[in-house]
């Protein structure tokens, strides 16, 4: 379902969005600092509920992209969509951590790799899965 009440967001920031997702799944996965999962939870439920247009870190890589002229707009319904399992997967590695449960590395090893895929080839997964969803239910 495309998403015309809120702006197009910009996919080359989404790039640069997922090469943050892959270093905090990488921080939460290789080092003693999982608490960073709490910045990928909230970033993901931020632009994946409520507007990536509100989240500062889109903001920042979108003017980033813009000035180096590489800004490339799409309909934001299927970023949100990625940003929103994103947002469940911090949430998950976050509370994991804090309960002291070694379940978290399971959707950490799925936003390193699919975030990998991302930022190195441009494909998102969530992306096409939301796109490939109202494709089925139109047939």
């Amino acid at each position: 379902m495309l998403r015309f009440d809120i702006a197009p967001v910009c996919s080359n920031a989404y790039r640069l969005q997922a090469t943050m997702s892959f270093v905090i799944a990488a921080l939460y996965l290789f080092t003693p600092y999982q608490w960073v999962s709490v910045l990928l939870a909230l970033g993901g439920l931020l632009r994946g509920f409520v507007s990536p247009h509100k989240c500062l870190s889109y903001l920042a890589f979108a003017r980033a992209t813009g000035k180096l002229g590489i800004a490339r707009m799409q309909n934001a319904g299927s970023k949100m969509f990625a940003d929103k399992i994103a947002g469940v997967a911090g949430t998950a590695m976050f509370v994991t951590w804090l309960l002291g449960s070694g379940v978290g590395v399971v959707p950490a090893y799925a936003i390193l790799i699919f975030a990998f895929i991302d930022l190195a080839t441009g494909f998102c997964a969530a992306c096409w899965a939301y796109g490939a969803w109202y494709k089925f239910r139109q047939a």
